[in-house]
């Protein structure tokens, strides 16, 4: 079995993350991410960022409880907390990277994390977001997809069009069914089995995993 490394950051944590860790074969905390793991009892093996979400005495604390920490300066950066732990992920070649926390109050953040599935694909790493109600992967070949607890599937293009989507395993299937930006055909599918399979000839594709 490969690597999973999994990053905790600052966007909507809580109690249901913790058991993420216990999979995990490295933890990295990113910004405030690093704080939630260490005052839950978890050291990371890098806490990253800025670490202007936190305080003085809570940056202590995660200094304390990491096995490593790198702090950079808030303004002279070019990349978020969370695109810096992620490229700290990618240069391990885990076989795959779970995002926590990387949804939240700031649109533009989560968007941007979401992009971050697309670096993973270009690197060959398998890649998930995942917070209380959501599972997001990119899809840029072919995909399976479990039942679990989240039994509303929805396909979203992230490129302008997505061709060739067959859809297996689901109550509504897809044969080589074409999908655009704006369109929400995609949205809302069901699982119709244990386990639903997905695959394309060309394009990017969101698949959200959700439940209420």
């Amino acid at each position: 079995m490969g690597s999973k490394i999994v990053i905790f950051t600052g966007g909507r944590l809580g109690e249901w993350a913790l058991f993420l860790a216990n999979s995990a074969s490295y933890i990295i905390g990113a910004d405030s991410g690093a704080w939630f793991l260490v005052r839950n009892g978890i050291s990371p093996d890098l806490s990253i960022g800025d670490f202007d979400s936190v305080t003085e005495a809570q940056l202590k604390q995660i200094e304390r409880g990491s096995k490593q920490t790198l702090a950079c300066d808030a303004i002279d950066k070019n990349y978020t907390d969370t695109e810096l732990a992620f490229l700290k992920a990618v240069e391990q070649q885990p076989s795959e990277i779970v995002i926590v926390g990387g949804l939240g109050t700031r649109f533009d953040h989560s968007l941007a994390n979401v992009h971050l599935l697309v670096q993973a694909a270009a690197a060959g790493i398998e890649a998930v977001i995942m917070d209380e109600h959501n599972e997001i992967r990119l899809v840029t070949n072919k995909l399976s997809v479990n039942k679990g607890d989240h039994p509303t599937v929805s396909l979203l293009p992230l490129t302008e069009q997505v061709d060739g989507i067959n859809l297996t395993g689901f109550k509504y299937p897809l044969h080589n069914a074409t999908l655009a930006m704006g369109q929400s055909l995609g949205i809302s599918n069901v699982l119709g089995e244990k386990t639903g399979h997905i695959s394309i000839s060309s394009g990017k594709l969101l698949v959200i995993q959700s439940k209420d």
